[in-house]
């Protein structure tokens, strides 16, 4: 039987009081169940830490001692156990160590999403689903007319931009997704990569993901004759350069919103589109869907006779 209450909503995050644990909790809690290291997901200060190691070396790389006290290390399809509720960790798709989170409990199979992708990206494990009686998923962009296009073809607009470009992109996930691709598919483009977002390329690179050449920013890269460098910065950075001069300034993002007043778009999301989360209802089969990180009204719309949809 499905228990209505046992994910909640609280000020300190998504709960869960059948066994005293949070998921994604956004202050320091008993029991922290993260799954991703992205910093709207993954607080400093928890006592117990339940996350893959990737999740893990990254809080202690942002948060340092004050990451956390204890960190459960956890591989991906490996059961545990918080109190008499039953765990594991399935890939999300989203960014390196993303993980969506099964639990059992009483004979029914409740499946948090955290954030979650099934386009393909080389930098992170591929999603994996599973049959669950609750599906509790993110619904950032679960709106039908969103439609992510392919990556690739969005990152080969770069090919066609033969002065410097100043690039946008959030410093974890997304701004390794985006050297992978320059490096595959634009071959000439010599990557810069602002000092905030250097160590987390290291880190990929020490959890085996090949990102390709880049290299740290250099002042003089915009006065550089070659033409064809990148400089990669993070969204604040991005916002002092806005009247920068001599460069194309490109944000990568699936938001419309953030696109405006650029000199090109640049469509690349890292959280699934509107059929990407019809295939996910499908593949999980739930009795029920509960959402976050969105409203959910189209959701609870399109399945209005099908299936209940809760907003968490």
């Amino acid at each position: 039987m499905i228990l209505s209450d046992f994910i909640v909503n609280s000020k300190e995050g998504l709960y869960c009081k059948y066994a005293d644990f949070y998921l994604d909790p956004q202050v320091p809690v008993k029991n922290a169940v993260i799954s991703h290291a992205h910093g709207d997901h993954a607080k400093a200060g928890n006592q117990n830490i339940y996350c893959s190691a990737f999740t893990a070396d990254l809080m202690r790389l942002r948060f340092k001692k004050n990451a956390g006290a204890i960190f459960q290390i956890l591989d991906y399809r490996q059961n545990f156990e918080i109190g008499e509720v039953q765990l594991e960790l399935l890939p999300a798709g989203h960014i390196l160590g993303s993980a969506m989170v099964k639990m059992t409990y009483q004979n029914c199979i409740y499946l948090y999403t955290g954030d979650f992708k099934l386009q393909p990206d080389e930098t992170c494990e591929a999603a994996v689903l599973c049959k669950a009686d609750v599906l509790i998923t993110e619904t950032t962009f679960a709106h039908p007319a969103t439609q992510h296009p392919n990556p690739e073809t969005e990152i080969a607009k770069l090919n066609n931009i033969s002065g410097n470009i100043m690039l946008g992109v959030y410093g974890l996930g997304k701004a390794q997704r985006i050297t992978q691709l320059i490096n595959k598919h634009c071959l000439q483009k010599k990557i810069h990569l602002h000092y905030s977002i250097f160590p987390v390329h290291q880190l990929y690179q020490k959890h085996g993901v090949n990102l390709g050449s880049f290299q740290h920013y250099d002042r003089k890269w915009l006065k550089n004759n070659n033409q064809q460098q990148v400089y990669m910065v993070p969204p604040l950075t991005f916002r002092s350069y806005r009247n920068a001069f001599g460069v194309t300034k490109i944000f990568a993002s699936g938001w419309q919103n953030l696109q405006h007043g650029n000199d090109e778009t640049l469509f690349i999301s890292d959280h699934a589109d509107w059929q990407e989360i019809l295939d996910t209802v499908k593949e999980v089969n739930p009795s029920e869907i509960w959402t976050t990180h969105g409203e959910g009204e189209h959701l609870k719309a399109y399945f209005r006779t099908s299936l209940r949809v809760k907003i968490l």
